[in-house]
């Protein structure tokens, strides 16, 4: 039996890698679908896959809880998908993946002021020195992206805080819910939605046999099944067996394996980017303290 210490390394590990490969995944799928159609597909898909596993689990959601869940679905899923994929169209995936790292100062924020959650020293040091290193990769980053529109950098950082919200509240209202149905619930909410949202963008009327097109939807399955339902499952448990800063952490690391597969299409990555990387794990290490 694995303690919760072990498993929450375990887990951390796991959505840093998956999470930090989604936004080449998003880039490649943006190739020949609108940012509209990868976004609304991405819900799709996780929507329809979670049900299929866990379907059995909606019966277990008190009225309650519904409620709650439509709030994270809309603050913490459908609207940051959207976002992100819009913020991918005009800048580098490595950079959004970097932005998105000011997720854990958002939970800070956001748990203190709204929620009283309290932190320690430590977790508030350990967050100071993430964003530091964030900073750092973000200016080391921004050389080489003169081309780039950052005004568009707004749309991710008001996605992380929409993930700061959904954090604090599952970790404060949905204790007593588990996981699968969590993650069941916020995605039966925004099934419809984007099934609406798909259909107005033309997607149905799209050549399906068009090679580029099938190889676009097919990093949008992985996308969805591994970037988004099945990493959902188990970012909600993370959130359970440890804090709303550590597990909103994962973001610090999700830049390190994004800057990886940057370097894997050809996009350049410097030594200060290393060692803002290096800064950045720092940071986690003590967060966790």
């Amino acid at each position: 039996m694995i303690s919760n210490q072990k498993l929450k390394w375990l887990i951390f590990a796991g959505l840093s890698l998956v999470w930090g490969s989604s936004f080449i995944l998003m880039k490649l799928a943006m190739q020949h679908l609108t940012p509209t159609q990868v976004g609304a597909l991405r819900m799709v898909i996780s929507a329809l896959f979670l049900l299929l596993i866990g379907g059995k689990k909606l019966s277990k959601i008190t009225k309650r809880q519904w409620r709650i869940l439509f709030f994270i679905a809309l603050a913490g899923t459908f609207i940051p998908t959207f976002l992100f994929t819009f913020a991918i169209q005009h800048i580098d995936s490595g950079i959004v993946a970097i932005l998105n790292s000011f997720t854990p100062l958002n939970t800070l924020l956001i748990g203190y002021f709204f929620f009283h959650y309290i932190f320690t020293k430590w977790q508030i040091a350990g967050i100071i020195i993430g964003i530091l290193g964030t900073i750092f990769l973000v200016g080391s980053g921004l050389s080489d992206q003169t081309d780039a529109n950052y005004w568009y950098a707004l749309l991710v950082l008001a996605a992380t805080i929409g993930y700061a919200i959904n954090v604090n509240i599952i970790k404060l209202y949905l204790a007593d819910l588990d996981t699968m149905s969590i993650a069941v619930g916020n995605f039966a909410w925004v099934l419809l939605p984007a099934i609406v949202v798909l259909y107005y963008t033309g997607f149905f009327q799209t050549d399906f046999t068009h090679l580029p097109i099938s190889g676009s939807l097919l990093y949008v399955a992985i996308l969805a099944i591994l970037g988004t339902a099945i990493a959902m499952i188990y970012f909600n448990k993370l959130i359970k067996i440890s804090s709303p800063v550590f597990a909103s952490s994962v973001t610090y690391t999700i830049p390190i394996v994004a800057l990886f597969w940057g370097i894997m299409d050809g996009e350049h990555i410097s030594l200060w980017q290393i060692v803002a990387g290096a800064i950045i794990l720092l940071g986690v290490y003590i967060t966790n303290r």
